[in-house]
């Protein structure tokens, strides 16, 4: 399935499920394709046909660019190396769940979670210890009478009772012999607390690190990103601003309607750091500010009321 196929399904199981979206992300080197949200699940979502063919650097900075929304990364495909992702089944790189459309559909539209998830040397499923327990008592089956019918050791059956995780086909037969359900849905939304602000590094652009530098003097926590459509995330107390700086006149319209797009979707300021003066103050929802009116400034909050009332206008 082509990407811009694979998009327009995901986005379909999303608007079914209630979500909004964000317009594609179609710049360059980007490490998520849409932003979604519903409610307080905020998803940012990178789509490709091989989940294998997502970078170290590409997930590390989507993960990084959830961390300060709160919001979950997540990865949608349709294969891993030569074989098709299977329905149900979660799947995981460098940490970020990858699952296919269908998975995606049964957890969001038909609220049915998966209870499968890969790991080197098959699929598992995360056993229910203390129901594995009760229900071998309740049966009156001993470790060695279940180990027999399901032709393992007896010890691999008290394993599972301190909590080792079982191959797919052991559960299921555990579960027949049981007449239990033991299987623990696997989440596919996870978020980590944010990190400490950034520094501010030599090997930035120059616009960047001069950008940076203001910001941060007037008292906001500037975390750079190099795979998104905006440059840095400003952050003060409980305001957003997705800060992206003018390198390119061309390019700029086409970033602002994006950074706009995303803006609303994760309830964020949009907000353009341009050099020269710009031909108009606001592009959709993104407002623009030159340097120097930047550099006149004193206080977050100046910058905010300016974002604010230029947004409005």
């Amino acid at each position: 399935m082509r990407q811009d196929l694979l998009i327009d399904r995901t986005k379909q199981v999303l608007h079914a499920a209630g979500f909004v979206t964000s317009k594609r992300c179609d710049v360059r080197s980007r490490c998520f394709d849409i932003a979604a949200r519903k409610g307080i699940i905020v998803l940012f979502i990178k789509m490709l046909s091989n989940i294998d063919g997502v970078s170290e650097v590409t997930a590390l900075e989507l993960k990084k660019l959830a961390e300060y929304f709160s919001a979950s990364p997540l990865l949608v495909g349709e294969k891993s190396r030569n074989r098709q992702l299977q329905e149900g089944a979660v799947y995981a790189r460098y940490g970020i769940p990858a699952v296919n459309v269908d998975t995606l559909s049964d957890f969001f539209i038909n609220q049915v979670p998966p209870l499968i998830y890969a790991a080197p040397g098959g699929l598992y499923v995360k056993l229910d210890e203390h129901a594995l327990s009760e229900a071998r008592v309740r049966k009156n089956l001993s470790l060695g009478a279940i180990a027999s019918q399901l032709g393992v050791s007896r010890r691999s059956i008290r394993k599972y009772e301190e909590g080792m995780d079982a191959k797919v086909e052991i559960a299921i037969r555990l579960e027949a012999v049981l007449d239990a359900p033991l299987a623990v849905p696997v989440t596919l939304l996870v978020h980590d607390a944010p990190r400490q602000e950034a520094a501010i590094s030599n090997s930035m652009p120059p616009l960047e690190m001069r950008a940076m530098s203001i910001l941060i003097e007037l008292g906001f926590s500037v975390f750079p990103l190099s795979q998104a459509p905006f440059d840095m995330l400003s952050q003060i107390k409980e305001e957003t601003l997705l800060t992206g700086i003018s390198k390119n006149a061309s390019m700029m319209t086409k970033r602002a309607e994006l950074m706009s797009s995303i803006s609303r979707v994760v309830s964020a300021h949009s907000l353009y750091i341009a050099d020269e003066e710009p031909k108009h103050l606001r592009i959709f929802d993104t407002v623009i500010i030159r340097f120097k009116e930047l550099e006149d400034l004193n206080s977050p909050r100046e910058l905010l009321h300016l974002v604010k009332e230029r947004s409005q206008g």
